[in-house]
């Protein structure tokens, strides 16, 4: 499943400027709820904050991919945030986190969206793409670099 499917341009913020995870969580839920506006901020917030109490989504290496589902979203959604300051988010390997990749999918999306949380992480995982990330100046530079990966697509 390709990230294209579930992540467009307008979806991308090159500088999220939280200083600590709730916030983080806020900023990405207002983001996405200006993309989703039927299903509003507090619902998507809600959703990654009862995520989060399960286990960090920190993965390591700066990462994170906050994910939840939720009713009422007909499809995937996917929202790209850089962090202007490393942000502690309890991440598995005790780093700070500087990359998000938030991952919405629909109440009954079973392995759909499983698909597409292992397509983010192999993309992230690339050789050198942390590091591409991480020098990018723009949006669509970061967009150009999630979506033209060359790791292989899961089935």
């Amino acid at each position: 499943m390709p990230i294209l499917e579930f992540l467009d341009p307008e979806s991308v913020v090159p500088s999220l400027r939280a200083r600590a995870k709730k916030q983080v969580l806020q900023d990405l839920a207002a983001h996405a709820a200006r993309r989703l506006p039927a299903l509003g901020e507090r619902p998507i917030f809600d959703t990654l904050l009862q995520r989060e109490r399960l286990g960090s989504t920190g993965i390591g290496d700066g990462v994170a991919i906050p994910h939840g589902k939720l009713p009422g979203l007909d499809r995937l959604f996917g929202l790209f945030a850089r962090f202007d300051r490393p942000v502690d988010f309890e991440a598995l390997d005790g780093q700070p986190v500087d990359i998000a990749f938030l991952l919405l999918a629909p109440e009954g999306a079973g392995a759909d969206h499983l698909k597409a949380l292992a397509q983010v992480a192999r993309v992230l995982r690339e050789p050198g793409m942390l590091a591409h990330i991480r020098a990018a100046r723009d949006a669509g530079a970061l967009y150009a670099l999630l979506t033209r990966s060359t790791a292989p697509q899961a089935a």
